[in-house]
């Protein structure tokens, strides 16, 4: 995207986000409160400083964003479980198969992730839920398996999910999650693009 279409959609997100009916999740038909923002990973860069403009923008408004990196996340439940260090040590020179089973099972998005974020998100003194650093993680989580875990856990506010790569939907085939435009992570139906909202 070009610096222009960057700023455009800055100012797009922020006129949603700040919005009443997003806010109160107007809408929604019982649906789950959940929004994904797809950009291009080339400019991952350019969309970390929008986020970090609009964050400031929603809080001289008075919208208070609670942030959950996924990758941040999963260091602090490994260094909690005490193998952050024995798998830094280990993964140089073990096969990435054989590596990535037990990264699976130790941040696991049912029993580990989502119990995880539901802590951080327990006091509900926020007004919108930012969920980042989905391409860090993968392939060790994915972001379907995460959104799917999150339904129980994320009901009362919104959820905005930074996705690096494409959300195609289609009424023939479905939605599907691309991440990185090169890789379907799978099918999933439930988030609606940001993007196609109205301020």
């Amino acid at each position: 995207m070009t610096r222009t279409e960057i700023a455009n959609q800055e100012e797009h997100l922020f006129a949603v986000l700040s919005g009443r009916r997003f806010l109160q999740m107007e809408g929604l038909s019982n649906e789950v409160p959940f929004f994904i923002y797809p950009y291009d990973p080339e400019d991952a860069l350019a969309v970390a400083e929008s986020k970090k403009r609009i964050k400031n923008r929603l809080a001289n408004k008075g919208v208070v964003v609670r942030e959950v990196n996924l990758y941040d996340l999963s260091v602090e439940i490994l260094k909690a479980r005490g193998v952050w260090d024995r798998l830094i040590a280990l993964e140089p020179e073990q096969d990435k198969a054989d590596f990535m089973k037990p990264l699976q099972n130790l941040l696991d998005p049912e029993t580990k992730i989502a119990p995880a974020i539901r802590a951080k998100l327990a006091d509900g003194d926020f007004d919108i839920f930012f969920l980042t650093g989905i391409g860090e993680v993968f392939p060790y989580i994915r972001s379907h398996n995460v959104l799917n875990n999150l339904q129980s856990v994320v009901t009362s506010k919104p959820m905005l999910m930074f996705f690096p790569g494409d959300y195609k939907q289609s009424d023939s085939m479905g939605s599907s999650l691309v991440l990185f435009n090169l890789l379907t992570d799978d099918q999933y139906y439930r988030a609606k693009d940001i993007r196609q909202q109205e301020a």
